[in-house]
This record gives structure tokens, sequence and C-alpha cells, in this order.
């Protein structure tokens, strides 16, 4: 923890801009160092120009590569391409339009010339494909649309992130994004000098090149997903904090469209991101499920004469707006596994009355057991997947999975009508829901969780890390349950040795060790020679130190 965490930032801590994106067209990558190939994680390919990891060489192959898939494939409708606030975001935009426009593909961009949410790329992916209609969304055939978002999401303000979504309208799957960087790489490395290209200026105004009006075709929509009256009926006083990123003008436009008592909190947009309080560990960084990056958004919580709180509920998003941090009055910054049981709970326990009587609950197996219970008692399926949010994707499109949430604060649910609203993470939805929950219970998500807490027993969770070689790590990741020994875990006996998801039977990249009362699941980290160790007792603080200790040991002992 640095002693600095949850502190406003210095001017020591800023990025200097000119040099980021300076570095962004001057820096040639060396193929030869791993870390400064295309790489794509979970949530596409993120690096810094200062590193040589985000250059305009990776994002020209890049595209070209994505062309390659998307015709291979068959997707020759338009390709919505949006970015959000980080400096890298508009070079990084600006290259793949000049890559896009010489290969014809008939490309949408911001009609205001301005940032877009992830949620509001995937919804114009889907409305294209046909969701919201009576055939619902294709996913074959011909005219389909795909997206590509460029953010790192919520990362420091040096890096700069790239993705794609398919037809699905969700986070591509292992299979596209591998192929995509294979052949980036490849293309690297023959030069990228060989790939068409025309100016920025001849891209803008291409006349493959056309203007969508993701924020007003998304605003408009979100009466299908949110109760808003209940919301305006009831008076709710809401705070949002786009904590500088791609939701400030949406966060406006909302409140004018639907009449919503909301006040932008910072509607500052700054790529240094001046305005934010230190991270855990001293970085700058739009993590709104960190109660020490969201510091400032808890303190304007409660700062107000006589000790009343402005705001009924307030709420933060990350850089391109598809995670959430919910901030309440009695209880500060929620933990995002409490509210995401608290949002499962009020949803499926008859607040959408049109979802399919067999709407399954998704979580990622490293959420917490809390929503296991929960579904438990409201008879509920309950589909337990890895880590990504790509795994939701299926059920989201057919209706068979009603919410998917992930423990780092990103989710989404279906329309009122149980159709598909997003594929991808949608945090001012689930931003939105929170002030829902308020109008018609008349209550704050943090008191329904001490609820659930009355109802289930209160739990202890924490991720922390343990060191690995790169052998270890690529070990950890093909285990096989046999391969785990121990009988015991902090003193219960182990029920389940899980190297698969029990709900969809995908590999889970390594291990989750469970008893009666306590869980841990272990992951090779992709970026640094560590394991992150998920861990979970409804027992005690005491018990989850414990069953964060002996999973060193299971895990040492399973590697060998």
């Amino acid at each position: 923890m640095d002693p600095r965490a949850g502190t406003p930032a210095q001017p020591q801590d800023l990025i200097d801009t000119d040099a980021v994106v300076g570095a962004y067209y001057d820096r040639t990558p060396d193929l030869d160092d791993v870390a400064q190939q295309v790489v794509f994680g979970t949530s596409g390919h993120r690096g810094s120009s200062l590193d040589g990891a985000f250059n305009e060489a990776h994002i020209v192959a890049i595209t070209a590569a994505i062309i390659e898939y998307r015709r291979a494939e068959g997707t020759d409708g338009p390709l919505f391409i949006g970015r959000d606030t980080h400096a890298l975001s508009e070079p990084a935009w600006r290259t793949a339009l000049e890559v896009l426009a010489a290969a014809d593909v008939d490309v949408r961009v911001d009609a205001r010339d301005s940032w877009t949410p992830t949620p509001a790329v995937s919804h114009a992916i889907l409305l294209h494909n046909g969701a919201g209609t009576s055939q619902g969304v294709r996913t074959t055939g011909p005219g389909l649309a795909d997206g590509i978002v460029v953010t790192p999401s919520h990362n420091p303000p040096r890096d700069g992130g790239f993705k794609y979504n398919p037809p699905h309208g969700g986070p591509a799957g292992s299979e596209a994004t591998g192929w995509i960087a294979a052949r980036a790489n490849e293309l690297m490395r023959s030069g990228v000098g060989s790939v068409p290209r025309v100016s920025a200026e001849r891209a803008l105004a291409a006349d493959t090149t056309r203007r969508h009006d993701f924020l007003t075709a998304y605003v408009d929509d979100l009466s299908s997903v949110i109760d808003l009256g209940a919301i305006r009926d009831a008076g709710v006083r809401i705070g949002a904090d786009p904590l500088g990123g791609a939701a400030v003008e949406y966060w406006a436009a909302i409140a004018e469209r639907h009449g919503l008592d909301l006040t932008v909190v910072n509607p500052t947009v700054d790529p240094r991101w001046s305005f934010m309080t230190l991270d855990w560990d001293g970085k700058i960084r739009m993590d709104c499920s960190s109660p020490y990056a969201m510091a400032s958004l808890v303190h304007a919580m409660a700062a107000a004469d006589g000790g009343a709180s402005p705001y009924d509920i307030a709420t933060g998003n990350d850089a391109d707006s598809d995670r959430h941090g919910i901030v309440t009055p009695d209880a500060g910054l929620m933990n995002p596994n409490h509210y995401l049981a608290v949002a499962i709970s009020y949803l499926y326990g008859g607040a959408r009355p049109g979802w399919p009587a067999g709407a399954a609950i998704g979580k990622t197996l490293v959420s917490s057991a809390l929503i296991d219970r929960v579904a438990g008692s409201l008879g509920r399926t309950l589909l337990e997947v890895p880590v990504g949010f790509k795994w939701f994707v299926p059920g989201l499109l057919d209706g068979s999975v009603g919410f998917g949430g992930e423990e780092s604060a990103g989710a989404s649910f279906l329309r009122h009508d149980g159709t598909v609203w997003t594929t991808d993470k949608d945090g001012i939805l689930l931003a939105l829901l929170a002030s829902e929950i308020t109008a018609r219970t008349g209550r704050s998500p943090s008191q329904l969780h001490a609820d659930l807490v009355g109802q289930f027993g209160e739990s202890w969770y924490a991720r922390v890390d343990a060191p690995a070689t790169l052998e270890e790590k690529a070990t950890l990741g093909k285990l096989a349950p046999e391969q785990v020994t121990a009988t015991e875990l902090a003193g219960e006996p182990i029920t389940a040795r899980l190297t698969a998801a029990p709900g969809n039977g995908a590999s889970i990249g390594g291990l989750k060790v469970t008893t009666e009362n306590a869980w841990f699941a272990a992951r090779p980290s992709g970026t640094e020679n560590v394991y992150k160790i998920y861990g979970e007792s409804f027992v005690s603080a005491e018990h989850l130190a414990r069953v964060q200790s002996e999973a060193r040991d299971v895990v040492s002992g399973a590697l060998g």
C-alpha cells in the first residue's frame, strides 16, 4: 500500500501527454521483446507507447488483422468504432480509420466527434443486428455489424487499449483474439508500411465513413431496460462521477432526456487525470471499485452542511464506462460483490416479471459465494463461468441468462421484455439500477445488502498476489483436479477441486477449491510474475487470512 493512496495526485504523478503521444508515432516496437508484441487479454491489447507496447505499428497491424478476420467470417456490415478519453485513444482511433478507409470498410464514427462508452458501441452493434425487433439478434448472414473500442479501460493515463467486438456485440473470444494477435504480429514483422492507408482527413471524408449518434440511440433506449419513471417520480438525488471518462456527456444527456435529479459531480476531462486521487499503489487509475481512486466521490457524498448527504446515490465509472462504483450515504463505496448480490436479489425477486422464468444468474467463479446463496433462495439456476465477460454473451443474446456479473464491478442484464440490452459490461446501466432500487424499495443498496447478510451470513472477501515464475504460471494454468492432494482447507474438509467452470465446463486457467464455508481460486497473472489468490470466508476475517495462507500451500503442493 502506497502511503499516499487516496490522496490527490501531485504534479509529479502526471504524465507528459506530448511525450506519450509523441512516442506513439516515433517509437518502433522491438518484436524480439514479448512485452512489445501484440497480446490480447480479456479486454483487448493494452500497453504504453513509452514502453513500445502501444504504438502506431501495433494499431496498423491489429486493424489490418481485424479487416482480414471479419472478411473471412463474412462480416460485411458497418464497423462501429468508439474511443475513450485516454491520451493515446484519439491517435489510435485515427490510425485505425486510416487503415479501415483504405480497405473500403463501412465505418460508423461518433456524430459528435467525441467519446463513446463501451456499452454504447455494444448497443449500436446489437441494434443494427436486430436487437429490439421480432426476429431478434442475427449473428450470421449478410450485413452484420461489428465494432472496435479504443480504450485501456481503467488503466493509468500512460496506457492505450484496443479491443474488438464481433457481431454478437460482446468481447471477442479467444479464438478470434488469438488469430488477430498472431496475424498482427506477422504483419509487424513483415513491415506495416505495406498495409494500405489513407490520410486521416481522407478517411473522415470517405463515402464509407459515416456519422452515427451513439449517445442519442443509447440514452433514448434506456427506458427499455431501467425504470426511469420510478427514479424520476421518487426524486432520487443522483451524483454521477464519470471520473474523466467517456460517460461525461452521457450522464448530462440522461439527466436532461429523462428529467432526473442528477448532477454530474465532475465534468472535467483531462488526459492526465490531474483531479484523481491515487490508487492503492500510488498510481492514477480510474478504478471505480477502488476506495482510493473513488475517495473524492466518497468525500463529496458526505460533505454537506449539517452532515446531510447531497445525494441519495452516487456513482462512478471507469474511462470507457464498462464498470460501476456505487456509493451510498450509509456505507460509502460498496464492495462490488455486495452490490452484485443486491442487484441479483432485486432483479430476480420480482422487479422484472417480463424475464424468462428460466433465465439463469451468471457469475464469474471468483465472485462472492453470497451470490450462490441468493440464487439458491430464488430457485434460479446459477451459471458459474471463468473470468471474462465473453462467457455471458451467448446467454444474454438468447435470454437464457438474465444477468451476468463479474467481481471486478462489470455487469449487464436484459431489457424489461427479456431481450438483450448489451453483451458487454455496462457501468452506466448498473449505476442507474442503484437509483431504481432506491426508488422502488425506499432503501439503499447497502441497506439491502445488510438484509442479505442477516439472511445468509456475513462474508469476508479479498484478493492477494503471490510470486510465481513463468514456468509455475504455465503449470498453474494447466492443472488437473487430481494434482490437488490436500483434503482440508482452513480446518474444513475440501468439497470440490475445480479446474473447469461448473457453468460451462470451460477451463478456468487455474484452480478453485471450496469448503462448506470458504473457497479460494488461484489464477496466473497475464502481465506479472505472480498468481492471484481470490478468497472468501463466511466465518471471519481471521479465517479468510488462514484460507489465503493455506491456499499458497495448496497451490505449491499442486505445482510440485
